[in-house]
């Protein structure tokens, strides 16, 4: 097959003009194309007087290929290639099955690739399957009754579930190929394939995750939910077994040499019980800030001109970057086009904010966070939960200046500007589930961070205009975007117990500090499944470990 890159076509183009443009790349006859399938597909919205899809496709040719690559431009034309996934060779001897922690992204991928192998692996989830965590989160919204254990962050698909299924990544491991075929085998748009900004959105990620579980189940796994872990069984520097609690208080403990410690970003006492336990760990980087919220048919414009509102191009997307005066990146993370600002508290009295979208992307607001990095020295101490000490201060502050029952704190864009407290909102209603009231919240994050802000802010008004409409609301705060805390891991992908290393225990995905998103936390859950069936460690001398 070719690969023919950068065919430019109008919005309202249909499948026989892609293959006619195509011909003509390759100076052949339409109907010598016998079979044409889609690549990448992006919006290229630079010239607002002239919206186009940018398509790169794979034909079959009925033409000697050599020669068509020879008269072609080889940087429009190429041979297609493409990436197969191969199952790492199972060389686990153990007869213990292993144990999982946590089915969000990098635990559901860990689990099933051990599934398929036929390691029957045990998953220990804190939260309820998806529909009862569903209702779970609507109660909280309704009620203002935070369910500690089954809400936003916690339960079955992890906190991705609730955002956008927004695939979105910047790595450039390959098993990402794998990552999205695994999600439209079980029930993902197949558009995620070749789609410049592949989402799913919250109501059919809720389907894909289910079946990702009922799959892992049917190969001999177990799932197990409201179950969290309190405990690590340890001997002689290795993984004998672990303990967890079960809703009901009761206490298990269950034999296995190895764990995989899939906890997400949120699950702040399991952290605090390993770092009791002495496994090793040291200070990240993580990021805060705030949501900020456009009316969406705005936004559609500022992007696409007199062709927003087109039925072909749904709602408008953006990302942005800047480094202002004030020395530290800012960054819109995690734009939900059409979608809703959240409520994503997980610990009680703490106020905690995400965006999210469902797949038709077809709310009033728009919504994505301005975040700001905070590095490890900026931390208000050496200790290696410190940047947890300067999340939850924020989550707590905003709690209580939002008036302690789970309103948020927020404040229009011109009044964040102008460093003045609203008191009112205008033309932009927010969209928090639990509500929103105007304040400060220059009191809720860091000085740093808000100074960074506004500089950002201006800034990317410069980008897309407009994103400083001073009737925008800015709502915080947003601290969860990743981990500020990473679990030391070796070359095994194995962690240390204090000077040594633990044999059997795996950190991996977002709560380990590993990943970034749903896609990387997927990828490195693959990873350490192929750690675990290589079982590399085990065929190293002895004396390697002495």
């Amino acid at each position: 097959m070719l690969r023919i890159h950068e065919l430019k076509l109008p919005l309202d183009c249909q499948p026989e003009d892609l293959r006619t443009a195509a011909a003509k790349v390759l100076k052949v006859r339409p109907e010598q194309i016998t079979d044409l399938q889609l690549y990448r597909k992006s919006v290229d919205s630079r010239k607002k007087d002239d919206v186009k899809f940018v398509f790169t496709v794979d034909v079959d040719v009925q033409a000697n290929e050599s020669k068509i690559l020879k008269r072609c431009d080889a940087r429009k034309v190429q041979t297609a290639t493409y990436y197969q996934y191969e199952p790492a060779e199972v060389r686990r001897t153990s007869p213990l099955r292993p144990v999982v922690v946590g089915f969000g992204p990098a635990g559901m991928s860990c689990a099933l690739a051990l599934a398929e192998a036929g390691l029957n692996p045990i998953v220990l989830e804190r939260g309820h399957d998806v529909d009862t965590r569903t209702k779970d989160v609507h109660a909280f919204w309704d009620t203002r009754t935070l369910n500690r254990s089954s809400n936003i962050q916690f339960g079955e698909g992890g906190a991705g579930t609730f955002s956008d299924g927004k695939l979105n990544t910047g790595i450039k491991d390959p098993r990402q190929r794998k990552v999205y075929d695994d999600f439209v085998r079980f029930g993902a748009p197949e558009e995620i394939r070749y789609t410049h900004n592949p989402h799913i959105g919250t109501d059919k990620l809720a389907e894909v995750v289910k079946n990702i579980r009922l799959e892992v189940i049917r190969l001999g796994g177990d799932v197990r939910f409201g179950c969290t872990l309190t405990d690590l069984i340890i001997a002689n520097s290795a993984i004998h077994g672990v303990t967890y609690t079960e809703e009901d208080g009761h206490t298990v403990d269950l034999e296995t040499d190895t764990v995989v410690l899939a906890l997400g970003h949120s699950a702040r006492d399991t952290v605090d019980m390993l770092f009791c336990k002495g496994i090793r760990m040291i200070q990240k980087p993580f990021s805060v800030g705030a949501r900020i919220e456009h009316p969406r048919e705005f936004i559609d414009r500022a992007q696409y001109g007199s062709f927003a509102g087109h039925p072909a191009l749904g709602a408008a997307n953006y990302k942005m970057a800047c480094h202002p005066e004030h020395g530290r990146g800012a960054y819109t993370f995690c734009m939900c086009p059409g979608g809703t600002v959240v409520m994503a508290s997980s610990e009680g009295g703490d106020v905690v904010v995400n965006g999210m979208s469902y797949y038709a992307r077809d709310l009033e607001n728009s919504n994505s966070a301005v975040l700001v990095g905070i590095e490890p020295e900026h931390f208000p101490d050496k200790h290696p939960l410190s940047g947890v000490a300067l999340q939850r201060q924020m989550e707590q502050t905003a709690f209580a200046l939002g008036g302690s029952d789970y309103t948020a704190p927020a404040q229009l864009v011109g009044d964040f500007l102008n460093d003045r407290k609203s008191v009112r909102f205008g033309a932009v209603t927010p969209s928090c589930p639990t509500g929103a009231v105007p304040s400060d919240i220059r009191q809720v994050l860091p000085k740093p961070v808000t100074d960074c802000m506004a500089d950002a802010l201006l800034q990317m008004d410069r980008k897309l205009k407009g994103f400083a409409l001073p009737e925008a609301v800015l709502t915080a705060p947003e601290t969860r975007s990743s981990s500020p805390v990473r679990i030391v891991r070796d070359d095994f992908f194995e962690c240390f117990l204090g000077d040594n290393e633990l044999s059997g225990a795996y950190p991996c995905g977002e709560g380990a500090g590993y990943a970034g998103g749903i896609v990387s936390a997927a990828c490195d859950g693959i990873r350490v499944a192929e750690a675990i069936l290589l079982d590399e460690r085990a065929e190293q001398p002895l004396s390697e470990f002495i």
